[in-house]
């Protein structure tokens, strides 16, 4: 009995030493190593892993992309314009000892400088700036957080600005901005076809001008569009060319 109970304690220690031992890490995964707090050239993975515990402590990393939220910020606008902005980051792990070794927690980290990064760009920028370019802001607020993650080994994909949430007093002035951009629009449309219609007037009554026998069809057709309205009585003057021309025509009959 004195001899079973070592073995079978050596049974079940073995069998902790191999769990401990034997990692599998799945295809997206990578293992750190550290062996007596030094770290191994290169890290593990995928599959099955062999860790030598205790001396060997393992850290895992995730390859995936990591998509974060950046929380709603408050950015007060090269104009003057207190607003609250929030972003989405793509960004993955490319090094990962430098994941572990030179920053303390990269998705943490990666995080803040998300956040600080964003109050000072969208800072910079005015508010039409703002809402109308946001491609080359996000391209902006891309390139400068990837720079400070590099050293990392965090690779900023993507940087995009979801929501830009403004004050309701300037809703309401940009709405009125847009209605009064809206009207003048109208009226510069209504005052270029009042111009193009007085010019092809103006080219009517002078062609008129130069042939009076279009001045008298004119004439006619006006009393036939009159007729066609069934008045039950009219009344209309009667061009003195018309007269002139029936006295000659009386005359030459004499």
């Amino acid at each position: 009995m004195s001899g079973f109970l070592p073995l079978g304690i050596i049974v079940i220690l073995g069998l902790f030493l191999f769990t401990r031992w034997i990692n599998i890490l799945n295809e997206y995964e990578r293992a750190v190593v550290f062996r007596l707090g030094r770290i191994l050239s290169q890290p593990k993975g995928p599959g099955l892993v062999l860790i030598l515990w205790p001396i060997d402590r393992m850290v895992k990393v995730s390859l995936r992309t990591v998509v974060h939220d950046v929380p709603s910020q408050d950015v007060i606008t090269r104009d003057n314009v207190s607003v609250k902005v929030n972003a989405v980051v793509y960004f993955r792990v490319v090094d990962p000892i430098k994941a572990v070794v030179e920053v303390e927690n990269y998705l943490f980290a990666t995080s803040q400088m998300a956040q600080t990064t964003l109050r000072s760009v969208l800072g910079q920028a005015e508010l039409d700036h703002l809402l109308s370019e946001r491609d080359k802001l996000n391209d902006k607020l891309q390139s400068i957080i990837d720079a400070h993650t590099d050293p990392w080994g965090v690779k900023v994909s993507s940087v995009e600005v979801k929501h830009v949430d403004l004050p309701q007093e300037m809703q309401r002035s940009m709405a009125r901005q847009a209605e009064a951009e809206r009207e003048k629009r109208a009226k510069i449309i209504h005052a270029d076809g009042e111009n193009q219609a007085s010019l092809k007037l103006a080219e009517a009554a002078d062609t008129i001008s130069r042939n009076p026998t279009a001045l008298q069809l004119r004439y006619l057709q006006t009393l036939t569009e009159i007729a066609a309205e069934h008045n039950s009585t009219i009344l209309f003057p009667i061009p003195i060319e018309l007269l002139r021309a029936m006295e000659r025509f009386g005359g030459e009959t004499d």
